[in-house]
């Protein structure tokens, strides 16, 4: 057993009709309510917003990856300068995956391309093998060769001093067969099993230890990954690997999943931040999700939107508006006049539109608060719902067509 004495998670409510609950997690860095939605910090930042302006948008914790901090700046100097909360100036409950994600990424392609279902198009493969020791690769920073362990995850994020930490483990791609599928789960966990030794080594109760279900599409690899996992003494769990190739057939891995795990334990899903995505998956019990999808759209000209904005046309049902667009152009809207954010009550969509056609950074700024603050708003609402027994009433009220 480990000994988790600064963490907590406590459920306080459970939905009769469906798996979703509400619970609050305690970290040394603060409690968040849940379920609630992580945001990515990948390199330590996010991309466009300061911690201050995170925190303005209401949000409870974000997420750090190993990998891209390993290589750049490098685990030891963040621990030098007192650990990734004050190297980055959050003081709130934070998360960092393993490395595991990006070493798939870099072996078969985006991780968004695999995950979902499509195959790798003409990018470089960085990485050189996966072992029974670890996976080898080449940094994209400075080109030098690395092996990256259970061990050496563990480490390095023993250094930067997250709150939540993952073990290491080989994401599964989608288009290898059901044996590549069996073997790359057993060797996760065996890596989980040497994940969990080097985390007690060191263990000072700063940190809780996450483990992760393997077992892509298949009801009886999920089982055995559920139960393996569950087994071990980890404080909460997180479902990875391939979750299908489409919507309905990710689903379907999420309840599979679900029903095999512990349920008194907090659980993650990793890389899944879709609207509809998390209306499912807070049914089948989802305490967490993490997603770039709101930070990214945002770059590209997305702004998330309700139901309270109109569509353009009869077969617009997205979530989000391109603000890029010409019909924006003399909009005197906001982005969500249903959404009270900073953005919405001081600019309209003209003056955004604008800032995307003359290339100001503060487009992207501006739209990357309202995102992250509509995505907040989303979980609060859910929650509530939660509380209410009015989820799926709830649900009309953010996907068109629900």
């Amino acid at each position: 057993m480990i000994d988790y004495p600064n963490h907590r998670f406590d459920i306080t409510f459970r939905d009769p009709q469906s798996r979703a609950r509400l619970g609050t997690l305690h970290t040394p860095h603060g409690s968040l309510q849940t379920p609630a939605f992580i945001f990515c910090a990948t390199k330590a930042a996010i991309k466009g917003l300061s911690p201050a302006q995170m925190r303005a948008a209401n949000t409870q914790i974000i997420l750090s990856n190993t990998y891209h901090l390993m290589l750049q700046p490098g685990s030891e100097l963040v621990a030098k300068m007192g650990g990734l909360h004050k190297f980055m100036g959050w003081d709130g409950p934070l998360l960092t995956d393993s490395g595991g994600f990006q070493i798939f990424s870099l072996g078969h392609g985006s991780v968004a391309s695999e995950v979902k279902g499509r195959r790798m198009s003409g990018r470089e493969k960085k990485l050189y093998t996966i072992t029974e020791e670890g996976a080898q690769f080449r940094s994209y920073v400075d080109g030098r060769l690395h092996t990256l362990t259970p061990e050496r995850a563990m480490k390095v994020q023993r250094e930067l001093g997250p709150d939540i930490a993952l073990v290491l483990d080989e994401c599964t791609p989608f288009h290898v067969d059901k044996d590549y599928t069996r073997r790359s789960m057993h060797l996760s966990h065996r890596w989980a099993l040497r994940s969990i030794s080097a985390f007690q080594a060191h263990h000072t109760g700063a940190q809780a230890l996450y483990g992760i279900i393997q077992g892509g599409v298949y009801p009886d690899l999920r089982k055995e990954s559920a139960s393996f996992v569950g087994g071990q003494p980890f404080f909460g769990h997180a479902v990875g690997g391939s979750l299908g190739a489409d919507k309905e057939q990710m689903y379907d891995v999420v309840a599979m999943t679900m029903e095999q795990l512990p349920q008194d334990k907090p659980v993650h899903l990793l890389g899944i931040g879709g609207i509809r995505d998390i209306f499912n998956g807070v049914r089948e019990g989802i305490d967490t999700f993490d997603c770039v999808h709101p930070t990214r759209l945002a770059r590209h000209g997305g702004a998330l939107v309700t139901t309270a904005v109109p569509p353009r046309d009869d077969k617009d049902t997205r979530e989000h508006i391109n603000l890029n667009n010409a019909a924006y152009r003399d909009d005197p809207s906001p982005i969500d006049p249903s959404c009270r954010c900073d953005t919405c009550t001081t600019v309209s969509r003209a003056f955004i539109h604008h800032l995307l056609k003359a290339k100001e950074i503060q487009a992207h700024q501006l739209i990357t608060f309202h995102n992250v603050f509509h995505m907040n708003r989303l979980l609060e609402a859910v929650r509530a719902a939660i509380a209410t027994g009015t989820l799926k009433e709830e649900e009309k009220n953010w996907i068109r067509g629900s």
